[in-house]
């Protein structure tokens, strides 16, 4: 399990996280929610290593990884697909799929049939350039790429920013397959409230980088953290 303890996030003079606690357990798929700007996706950095937290802990597995730099956490089992998917442009798709291969030891560094499973469009598009991708194409090579590296906890930053409704449910059924999987833990944040709503077990909303509310997807009042949501 995931576990975020009181964690405070400063970029210089600014706190973009005020005591943030959550946690995100095996089997379940637990959604951060907020608008814009309100801290969401510096927490996934403060989680992956990409930014330094100020104080408070962040523990997986039982073990405190907030020292610890991104590569040692990446193969410690947690995988991230940032916002903007950052794959490699010029790259292939297999070479892409084959970045997430390289921490394997070389005995294991072959495609698993399941990311074609999920995505079956990749299958098709291996030779073409990732840069050539739609976004929403782009997106599933993030997540493939993401689970080739054989993560015990998935991070997802946005998963449906800016793509068509048709990939939208692809994603969603591909998290559902993955939490009924019952081996890794899926984190993602999200503003697609009905989208993130349905695949929930847990959730949390931020605002001006604090939880403000937090709990199972079965005890959640709709309105309450709609209103939390809206411009």
């Amino acid at each position: 399990m995931l576990k975020v303890e009181n964690v405070n996030l400063f970029y210089g003079a600014a706190q973009a996280l005020r005591g943030v606690s959550l946690s995100a357990a095996i089997g379940r798929v637990t959604c951060v929610l907020g608008r814009n700007g309100v801290g969401k996706s510096s927490l996934l950095r403060a989680i992956v290593g990409h930014q330094p937290i100020r104080d408070g802990a962040i523990q997986w597995r039982d073990e405190e990884i907030s020292a610890l730099p991104a590569y040692v956490r990446a193969r410690k089992g947690l995988g991230y697909v940032p916002q903007g998917r950052e794959i490699f442009p010029l790259l292939t798709v297999r070479e892409n799929l084959q970045t997430g291969l390289v921490a394997q030891p070389r005995d294991k560094r072959a495609m698993d049939d399941e990311v074609f499973n999920l995505f079956p469009v990749l299958r098709d598009m291996l030779g073409r350039r990732g840069g050539d991708l739609s976004g929403g194409q782009q997106q599933q090579l993030a997540i493939a790429r993401a689970l080739l590296t054989r993560p015990k906890l998935l991070i997802l930053d946005e998963p449906t920013e800016g793509i068509q409704p048709s990939i939208i449910r692809d994603i969603g059924r591909a998290i559902l397959y993955l939490r009924q999987r019952g081996d890794l833990a899926i984190l993602i944040v999200e503003q697609y409230f009905e989208w993130a709503r349905d695949l929930a077990d847990d959730y949390i909303v931020m605002e001006r980088g604090a939880v403000v509310l937090a709990g199972e997807r079965k005890d959640m009042v709709e309105a309450d953290v709609r209103k939390r949501l809206a411009v």
